[in-house]
C-alpha cells in the first residue's frame, strides 16, 4: 500500500531524501562522531526504510508512476543529473585562492600526480592479489576521482558502472571519515597539503571534509578533483592493458 501510495506522489524521492538528509546531519551533531557521516547514514536509513516498506526503488529514484508505465522524473535521480554542475561549482572556491597554485605549481601538480598513480596500482596490485577479472578491475580504477567522470571511464573501459558509483561513494565516505585522523597521526599540518590529501583520495566528499578544516584546504581539494580526473582519465586505459 505505501508502495502505491508512493508512487502516485510526484517528488517523493527527492522529499524524503532531503529530510532523511536533515535527521543524518542532526544526528552527527548529537553525537559528533566522524564515523556518523550525513552522507553514509542518510544512504543507510533510506535503504532501511525502502526494504521495510517495500516501496519501489524506481519509484523512489525515476518518480510518479504515469498511466503509460514510464515515471515522470521527478524522483531522486535528479540529484544525480547535478552531480557534474555541481563538480563545476568547485571552481569558485578555486579562483579564489588561485594565488596558492601560482606559488607551488611543481608541488601541488606532483602532489596530486603521485596521488593518482598510488591509487592506479594500488588498485592493480590489490586486483591481481585477489584475482579480479578485467571487468571488476576496470570497474574499480576510477574510485577515487568524482561519480560525474568516474562512471565514463567505468563504461568507456568495459566496466560496470553502476558498482563503480558505489565504490567511488565508499572511497569519498572512508575518506571523509578518517581523514582527520590520518592528517593528525602523519603530522601534516601545511593547509595546502591537507586540502590535496582529502581531494585526491576523496574527491567531492573529501571536500566536504577539506571545508571543515579551513578555505585554502577547500580550494586545494577542489583543485585536486578535476585534475586527478584527468590524470585518471588518462592513464586508466593505460592501466587496463596490464591486467
Amino acid at each position: 500500500m505505501l508502495n502505491e501510495m508512493a508512487s502516485g506522489i510526484s517528488f517523493f524521492g527527492i522529499f524524503l531524501t532531503c529530510v532523511i538528509y536533515i535527521i543524518a546531519i542532526a544526528i552527527q551533531k548529537r553525537f559528533k562522531s566522524p564515523i556518523l557521516n550525513p552522507l553514509l547514514v542518510a544512504c543507510v536509513i533510506i535503504i532501511v526504510l525502502l526494504l521495510v516498506t517495500g516501496i519501489d526503488y524506481n519509484v523512489f529514484l525515476y518518480g510518479k508512476l504515469k498511466a503509460d508505465g514510464s515515471y515522470d522524473g521527478t524522483g531522486a535521480i535528479l540529484f544525480q543529473n547535478m552531480l557534474t554542475p555541481t563538480t563545476v561549482c568547485l571552481a569558485i572556491p578555486l579562483y579564489e585562492k588561485l594565488n596558492y597554485l601560482k606559488k607551488y605549481p611543481a608541488a601541488i601538480l606532483g602532489g596530486i600526480c603521485c596521488g593518482a598513480l598510488a591509487c592506479l596500482v594500488s588498485i592493480l596490485l590489490l586486483s591481481i592479489l585477489f584475482g579480479l577479472d578485467h571487468t571488476q578491475y576496470v570497474t574499480l580504477l576510477p574510485k577515487s576521482i568524482t561519480t560525474a567522470m568516474g562512471m565514463g571511464v567505468s563504461a568507456e573501459l568495459g566496466g560496470m558502472p553502476s558498482v563503480t558509483v558505489a565504490s567511488i561513494v565508499i572511497t569519498g565516505i572512508f575518506g571523509n571519515v578518517v581523514a582527520g585522523g590520518v592528517l593528525k597521526l602523519f603530522r601534516i599540518t601545511e593547509p595546502v597539503a591537507q586540502g590535496l590529501a582529502c581531494g585526491t583520495a576523496a574527491h567531492a566528499i573529501g571536500t566536504a571534509r577539506a571545508r571543515e578544516f579551513g578555505d585554502v584546504q577547500e580550494a586545494m581539494s577542489g583543485l585536486s578533483i578535476a585534475v586527478c580526473g584527468l590524470i585518471t582519465v588518462v592513464l586508466a586505459s593505460v592501466f587496463a592493458m596490464f591486467y
